[in-house]
């Protein structure tokens, strides 16, 4: 499906599982029709199933939002008391539309208290409370955290009761945007479904020369992650700088803030330090994930940062907010928008385009760590590969034979688009949100 199209079914207030393989613009499509529900005064929830992951569309995570944290069970009386806090109130008891991105890291059982928690605020027995929900993200990138015992159906949240309940239309995005290489496309859709060539293998081992440029390295853990960056640091010459970041807002936000946001509460670094933006701003020349290095400072102690294009860039800092419905910071975290990036782990990596890559996935562990680690990149000829072990060219069984089915019913839905029909749905839609219909749409 095109994103146009994605969109258009967006637009009418229909529940929507809005997926596709990595590149694809799932963020992008959700950026658009975040602001185009903001434009028309829409109260829209935008949330993600992690922390880092809802630093990417400027939301919070689920958890937070509905308020269930890390319980896993919720309780009549714990409903009740759910619905004397002023902060749900304002938050959950306002929303029209419910969005919640990287979908395939969040268990079923915590769909399934979203649910539960929307139905309480709403009184209403209506799927989510009657609210538009869309569920964003790819179930062959990582999946939930679970338990050992728990197999995949236990956990995913397309097997949850809330999802079926909720009849989402699928809308599979298909039009690549990242890879430009059709050697890396080929090997990632070998990798989603699960038809992996001979080729591919050769062309795995052979990814194993030197890069022009200076490649960030992925790893599977946290461990190899943080000791490869001290070292680096701790070699280069000269007194390190630190750079604090600034808060302001409600204290419990902040907190959220600080352990969701990839910026550090506190920057070490020094000139020659490689270092990887962690924010988005296209005005500015960077995005989430470009690199660089630190080549000096300016006349007032920012770092001076040269991009592998040759573009110099003086870093001022950033802000990242909590903001309500009329876009009023409840909650804020200035920063610099740096972190060293000799090394950074493939979890955190997720939703970020990297230019060059040495990855290690002989120590993989989980299913789509592989997929998520590789799709990071534009082309093969930027991939260092230090080796793989079996499980990180695998993906979840479950997964393999839900998306064949989504992608199903995705092609039912585009067959049966009729644009102008759309058109109107979506102005009954904004109406019935007590939103305002503006001219066009």
């Amino acid at each position: 499906m095109t994103q146009e199209h994605a969109l258009s079914i967006l637009k009418t207030g229909t529940n929507v599982f809005l997926t596709g393989s990595a590149g694809t613009g799932k963020t992008y499509v959700l950026n658009q029709y975040i602001q185009y529900l903001k434009d028309r005064k829409v109260p829209v929830a935008i949330t993600a199933s992690t922390g880092i992951a809802s630093t990417h569309i400027g939301g919070v995570t689920i958890h937070s939002w509905a308020g269930i944290g890390v319980k896993e069970t919720l309780t009549g009386r714990d409903l009740a008391a759910m619905k004397t806090k002023n902060y749900l109130k304002d938050k959950v008891g306002k929303a029209k539309v419910l969005i919640i991105d990287e979908i395939s890291m969040l268990h079923k059982r915590q769909l399934d208290l979203v649910d539960m928690v929307l139905q309480a605020f709403k009184d209403s027995i209506e799927s989510f409370g009657d609210l538009q929900v869309i569920f964003c993200g790819d179930f062959f990138q990582l999946p939930p955290i679970g338990t050992q015992e728990e197999k995949s159906r236990d956990k995913f949240a397309f097997m949850s009761k809330a999802w079926v309940n909720a009849g989402v239309s699928v809308c599979y995005l298909t039009k690549q945007y990242r890879q430009s290489d059709s050697q890396l496309n080929d090997l990632l859709n070998e990798i989603r479904t699960n038809t992996i060539s001979n080729k591919t293998i050769e062309l795995l081992n052979a990814a194993n020369k030197p890069l022009a440029i200076e490649p960030t390295k992925l790893y599977t853990h946290n461990a190899d992650v943080d000791r490869i960056n001290q070292q680096f640091l701790e070699s280069l010459p000269g007194k390190k700088r630190y750079f604090k970041a600034t808060t302001t807002g409600d204290k419990q936000l902040v907190e959220v803030l600080k352990k969701t946001v990839l910026a550090g509460n506190e920057l070490q670094l020094k000139v020659g330090a490689k270092i990887m933006f962690v924010k988005n701003n296209y005005d500015k020349g960077y995005i989430n994930g470009t690199l660089g290095q630190v080549v000096e400072y300016s006349g007032v102690g920012l770092p001076v940062v040269k991009l592998t294009n040759g573009d110099k860039i003086t870093v001022t800092p950033e802000k990242w907010s909590i903001d309500d419905e009329n876009g009023k910071s409840l909650a804020s975290f200035n920063q610099i928008p740096l972190r060293l990036a000799w090394a950074i782990t493939i979890h955190k990596s997720q939703g970020m385009t990297l230019e060059a890559a040495e990855i290690d996935l002989t120590k993989t562990f989980e299913s789509g760590q592989g997929y998520v680690a590789l799709s990071r990149l534009k082309s093969l000829n930027n991939l260092y590969l230090i080796g793989f072990n079996q499980k990180a060219l695998t993906v979840d069984s479950l997964a393999l034979k839900a998306d064949k089915r989504f992608r199903e019913l995705s092609q039912d839905e585009e067959n049966a688009i009729d644009v102008a029909n759309n058109e109107l749905k979506a102005k009954d839609f904004i109406r019935n949100s007590g939103g305002r219909v503006l001219k066009k749409l």
